[in-house]
């Protein structure tokens, strides 16, 4: 129930009904326990803590809770061996598609092409095209260990691929259409994959995208690609080319419904191989296990989103993004993933709560942009759209303002908040929500589950302030390795090496009595004058005022005494340079503090992001720094090119003659 709408920052805006229309997931998980004699104390804080102090005792139990069918002879839930090297519940098998689909009747899907009507999928269905297409993936020699790739938008085809890709123990990867077939191949060529199932086109914004030369691209630098399929019915315009390489039609392939059957792999088998956002090197491509994967995927959704049986769960994401995993996962705790196909936000940001409404959605996962989008309206989604289903709400990808909070609940109405953080690393969230817990305004309510999160200085002692997000305890879902990375040199070096034996994440975060906030990437991480400051803190500020569509904050070195520090804005329309610059530091000056006033105000036409939506705050201070374009950014990995190339001249600029007099 919402208990102040206008709740200040730290202040409790919501908190669950003392008698609530079902169970919570945690609550029925502690009873669980106390039926095996396992005694945790009452409330989420005891529970999290037992899970944490008995990781071992805490994923068996998940696994026996959440029903899923692991085979082999019971043992140790880990192998011994210290991060990175643990691998758990070592010698038993599982697979995953067969959790996703077997023993489940119903409604699995229901999606929304671009301009569509809602069109539901039943489980049988789905099994008999994962069937139909495993059984085509077998034909053409493909097995387990081997690599299946694909190039495709949020569609049905896209999660018969996944699921059927692993049922034989194949490895999965998945590209959005609209990436830059450079960085399509980038990813991909390190796969070595015997097959690509492909769309040549997609449907955006009102209007077939053709991408049939960009296909060809990527194909060209797959030499060792032996076969395609074909995905063509979601832009009609667009026909399947001809290329050089074996073909066929996902029409026929999944014509004739199979039966699907399952590969029984051991436990920390790759699954899927996940590539990072950055965009400057050869791409991370991150390896999860068929059971990790499984055991995080069912742990955030069943305790950190509350997500029960007959849920209707949408959540707006693209293929490339992480959060598209956990939305076809949602099938595996008994919701209904709801895929919507093209731009959701076209024609404007209410065609969202209009889909919800429409397909009757009970949790509705977006990013924190799109909340901060939807402020600088007036659109009141409560009044405008029937959304009595509407459940949870859960926001990730970035920080919630305050005001992003405030206006959940007074414009979209009695709902719990869940706002989370975590990352493509682990599949999951190291921080989250917790339905039983209240919602303060600002801050994200607890620890996941199972993840020893802590706050480090860079001593490497645990603070109660801000420090460094880091893992102390090992987590299923931490990466089997990174492909190609033999040695495991690359991974270590990612996570390990500032304190060996512990994950340290590259997040700052601060945690206190009053919950968690992410203060931003800690190598983006503004350091005036000897003082760290959260780039999350001015983001707050600057993007809760009307002038503002978005801002971007850089803390760039130059040489070995300067220090810049630029503000970049997007502005609203029609508001003038100066009465953006008057309201912003107004702003800063009374919220924060004098030492968060930038040295610049630079007005550009964007602010620049990666495909998944996160602000290239590191690529634009190397630029500043002095490094060239193709040294910091894969173009193809960014959602607009060209204002990344301004970006670079705007840097080009600050380093010239005349600039530098």
């Amino acid at each position: 129930m919402i208990v102040n709408r206008d709740a200040g920052e730290g202040e409790i805006i919501w908190r669950l009904d003392d008698r609530p229309a079902r169970t919570p997931h945690t609550v029925r998980f502690t009873e669980f326990l106390r039926s095996r004699g396992v005694e945790v104390g009452g409330g989420y804080p005891a529970l999290w803590e037992w899970s944490v102090t008995e990781p071992d005792k805490f994923w068996a139990a998940l696994i026996d809770f959440a029903g899923i069918a692991v085979d082999g002879e019971e043992g140790p839930a880990r192998n011994g061996a210290p991060m990175p090297a643990t691998r758990w519940f070592p010698g038993r098998t599982l697979n995953f598609a067969r959790h996703m689909l077997e023993g489940r009747e119903g409604i699995a899907i229901i999606a929304v092409e671009e301009g569509g009507e809602p069109r539901e999928i039943a489980f049988e269905e789905l099994r008999g095209q994962v069937g139909a297409l495993a059984a085509h993936l077998r034909s053409l020699g493909v097995g387990p260990g081997d690599r299946v790739v694909a190039v495709l938008p949020n569609v049905p085809a896209a999660v018969v691929a996944l699921l059927a890709t692993a049922s034989i123990g194949a490895v999965w990867s998945v590209c959005a259409p609209e990436f830059g077939p450079g960085a399509m191949a980038s990813r991909f060529s390190q796969l070595e994959p015997k097959v690509l199932i492909a769309a040549p086109g997609y449907r955006l914004a009102g209007a077939d995208r053709d991408r049939t030369a960009e296909t060809r691209e990527v194909i060209a630098a797959l030499p060792g690609l032996e076969h395609i399929v074909w995905v063509t019915g979601h832009a009609p315009s667009v026909e399947a080319p001809e290329v050089q390489v074996e073909a066929s039609l996902w029409e026929e392939v999944v014509s004739t419904p199979v039966a699907p059957s399952y590969e029984s792999v051991e436990f920390s088998h790759p699954l899927w191989v996940l590539f990072s956002s950055g965009t400057t090197g050869l791409p991370k491509g991150i390896v999860h296990g068929h059971g990790g994967a499984l055991l995080e995927e069912v742990n955030l959704l069943l305790f950190g989103g509350d997500v029960h049986e007959g849920d209707r769960f949408f959540s707006v994401a693209s293929t490339s993004w992480v959060v598209w995993n956990t939305l076809v996962s949602s099938i595996g705790v008994g919701a209904v993933a709801v895929l919507v196909d093209g731009n959701p936000t076209f024609p404007s940001v209410d065609r969202v709560w209009e889909l919800a409404a429409a397909t009757r959605a009970t949790v509705l996962g977006v990013g924190a942009g799109f909340v901060h989008a939807c402020a600088k309206t007036d659109l009141v989604p409560s009044e405008a759209h029937d959304l009595s289903t509407l459940r949870t709400i859960q926001v990730t990808g970035s920080p919630l303002s305050s005001e992003g909070f405030r206006w959940i609940y007074r414009n979209v109405g009695d709902v719990w908040l869940a706002s989370m953080s975590g990352g493509t690393d682990i599949i999951g969230c190291f921080v989250g929500g917790a339905v039983t817990e209240p919602v303060r305004v600002g801050y994200i309510q607890a620890p996941a589950l199972g993840v020893s999160v802590e706050s480090w200085d860079s001593a490497g002692l645990r603070t109660e302030g801000k420090g460094e997000l880091v893992v102390t305890e090992p987590m299923p879902s931490m990466p089997l390795g990174l492909w190609g990375d033999e040695g495991g040199s690359r991974y270590r070096g990612s996570y390990f090496d500032t304190y060996p034996g512990i994950w340290r994440h590259g997040d700052f975060i601060e945690i206190s009595e009053l919950g968690i906030r992410i203060l931003g990437r800690s190598d983006s991480t503004l350091n005036r004058n000897g003082i760290r400051l959260g780039s999350s803190d001015i983001y707050a500020v600057v993007e809760s005022l009307p002038e503002v569509l978005e801002a971007m904050v850089i803390g760039a070195e130059i040489g070995d005494e300067d220090y810049y520090m630029p503000l970049f804005v997007h502005l609203s329309d029609g508001v003038s340079e100066e009465a953006a610059r008057s309201a912003i530091v107004a702003a800063i000056r009374r919220h924060l503090s004098a030492r968060y006033l930038p040295d610049e105000l630079v007005v550009m036409r964007g602010i620049p992001h990666t495909r998944t939506g996160k602000k290239l705050e590191v690529p634009v201070k190397r630029l500043i720094q002095g490094a060239a374009l193709s040294e910091v950014a894969d173009l193809g990995a960014v959602d607009d090119p060209d204002l990344l190339r301004e970006y670079a001249a705007f840097a080009g600029r600050k380093h010239s003659p005349a600039a530098r007099r």
